[in-house]
């Protein structure tokens, strides 16, 4: 018997979309690409875990809202996640360097 927690598996109502959006979160903390997207986020003067506005402001790619919107609660709620833990999967040298992005204030 195992105690640990897993994550239940959540099916997706829209794989086609999700895979989009999915795709783009992804993009943006690919080891390529996350600098210029924490930079990004600091010339917007952007906190990194306000997902919503990060979105808005086509920080994530300019079709990405448009694509999010078009993704039912369950979807969405699964996106938030996947960027949550993403943002929180950025190496520790560049969560030193854009402190600021990072802090709760």
């Amino acid at each position: 018997m195992s105690s640990l927690y897993q994550q239940p598996v959540l099916t997706v109502s829209d794989p086609e979309t999700f895979s989009k959006v999915k795709s783009a979160v992804e993009a943006s903390f690919s080891s390529s690409r996350v600098a210029d997207f924490l930079k990004s986020l600091e010339r917007s003067k952007l906190r990194i875990r306000d997902f919503e506005t990060v979105l808005g402001k086509g920080n994530l790619g300019a079709a990405t809202q448009a694509e999010y919107n078009k993704l039912g609660n369950s979807d969405q709620g699964q996106i938030r996640e996947l960027y949550l833990a993403s943002l929180e999967q950025v190496a520790p040298e560049l969560r030193e360097k854009f402190f600021k992005l990072y802090a709760y204030y």
